[in-house]
């Protein structure tokens, strides 16, 4: 059965064929740690969550490299922590919102079912990278130096009859265009209005690092070079796929592509570029002016991550995604119904491991064709019936692992869980911070602590139990105390 994947840059579906089917390489682009991500960002994660298990399944597990960076660096990040730790020293303030903000984001991407990835590069531990790579582009005349500034020139990078591609070719948009559709930041030592920033001069107390290019004064990175230097570290020049949110594209994806492409002379920085489309709420676009901004703590403060990932899922990665109250519930429903079956059989998905096992083909077929999870979700309807109408042990098992690949099903039913809690006017998501707290806790041995909140977690009638999952990693589920 064939793998097919669309990729943006050439606009067509191919049949994908790893690099190295030994090392599958994916990057995908994560959150800028200074906020709550937003339930937009959470549809990124959970659509490269769902293509890092078709892979895994393809491949083998130990045979796929996901990295999904974080930004730790920007302007956001300073005005937050500015704001939040007033009186307190800048840097010393920036560590502690994008050491919260990180956790806050693992926890809540980690309620959504994503698995962890491969990697999770942090942009300030790349630094002698991306300085690197600003030294050969500007060795290569594709960068230039102004006023303690280093630009990247796409008319440069046009102007060279090589294998390198167009600036604008991701984006199937000329200079022009680029002008015209871009916030330019307007500076005079710029050569040219497309020229972007690879690296500027810091500020009195932000952070700063030494800075490439013979400048003298310490600066920080522009924020495309830090994905191409964290690409770069840890998947190689040229790699399988590259991904992350439509409205990416132009410009971060775009200067992505052109910077790691004229740094290493190669006409491809990934083989397949993938993008989800946009998120709308009740058919507007989501924003905080109209008051229907939601953060994923924001829902899962209300629905199950389960719910939410198959609300997700029943829509094209590709299609716009409209988000309303009325799917949610269709998804608490389904999510029920589904889980029921398996705990009446008594299946336990912290014991599934359908690696070794050929999953319900149809299914396979279904994700194999450019991740069509709609069709998979209608796939797996069909297969609920046939195991509702068959005493079978053996559907019951593959209804459980096309629910594991779909990462809809972690060994108990949530949704009834979900009112169960609230029935006792517990918060699902501080049950989940807990447990988050309570197994770093453990991870550092501290088991006092762990005990404390096993204790804390029982007085609010919730009962925990540890194990392994099918990696042999630890997992801790809980139910309500009965």
């Amino acid at each position: 059965m064939e793998l097919r994947l669309y990729d943006t840059l050439t606009r067509e579906k191919r049949p994908f064929v790893p690099l190295d089917a030994n090392n599958v390489r994916i990057y995908a682009c994560g959150p800028t740690v200074y906020d709550f991500a937003h339930i937009g960002n959470g549809r990124a994660a959970i659509v490269f969550d769902v293509l890092f298990r078709v892979l895994r399944y393809r491949y083998g597990t130990g045979h796929v490299t996901y990295v999904r960076n974080i930004t730790d660096v920007d302007d956001k990040i300073n005005v937050r922590a500015a704001r939040d730790y007033p009186g307190v020293p800048l840097n010393e303030a920036i560590r502690k919102v994008t050491e919260l903000t990180y956790q806050q984001y693992q926890d809540d991407v980690t309620a959504l079912g994503c698995l962890p990835p491969t990697v999770q590069p942090r942009a300030t531990e790349h630094i002698p990278e991306m300085r690197a790579i600003i030294e050969k582009l500007v060795a290569g005349g594709f960068a230039y130096v102004a006023e303690d500034h280093v630009l990247f020139s796409p008319q440069a990078m046009n102007a060279v009859n090589s294998v390198l591609p167009r600036y604008g070719a991701l984006s199937k948009r000329s200079l022009d265009e680029m002008i015209a559709g871009a916030r330019v930041d307007v500076a005079p030592y710029k050569r040219d209005n497309t020229d972007f920033v690879l690296w500027k001069p810091s500020k009195p107390g932000e952070p700063s690092w030494p800075s490439p290019a013979g400048i003298a004064v310490e600066g920080r990175p522009g924020w495309h070079i830090e994905c191409s230097a964290m690409a770069w570290k840890h998947l190689g020049e040229k790699f399988d796929i590259h991904g992350g949110g439509i409205d990416l594209v132009f410009p971060h994806h775009e200067n992505e592509l052109a910077q790691t492409c004229c740094a290493f002379h190669t006409d491809r920085m990934a083989n397949v570029w993938m993008h989800n489309g946009f998120l709308q709420i009740e058919s507007e676009k989501m924003s905080k002016s109209l008051g229907n901004f939601f953060t994923i703590r924001d829902l899962l403060a209300d629905w199950p991550g389960e719910v939410l990932r198959l609300s997700m899922l029943k829509t094209h990665y590709r299609s716009p995604l409209d988000w309303t109250l009325k799917a949610l519930k269709e998804s608490e429903k389904t999510i029920e119904e589904w889980h029921e079956i398996l705990g009446q059989s008594g299946s336990d998905a912290a014991n599934l491991d359908s690696s070794n096992r050929e999953i319900y083909p149809p299914l396979i077929e279904a994700l194999y064709d450019d991740l069509n999870t709609a069709k998979a979700i209608a796939e797996v309807h069909s297969l609920r019936s046939a195991v509702v109408h068959s005493a079978g042990k053996g559907d019951v098992t593959a209804f459980g692992d096309v629910l594991e690949l779909l990462g809809l099903y972690r060994g108990v039913n949530i949704a009834q869980q979900a009112r169960e809690l609230r029935q006792l006017d517990v918060d699902l998501v501080k049950v989940n911070e807990l447990i988050a707290e309570r197994t770093a806790a453990r991870a550092r041995k501290d088991f006092k602590e762990s005990d404390r909140i096993r204790d804390e977690l029982a007085a609010m009638g919730v009962a925990i139990k540890d194990g392994k999952d099918a990696d042999g990693k630890p997992l801790t589920t809980w139910e309500v105390a009965r």
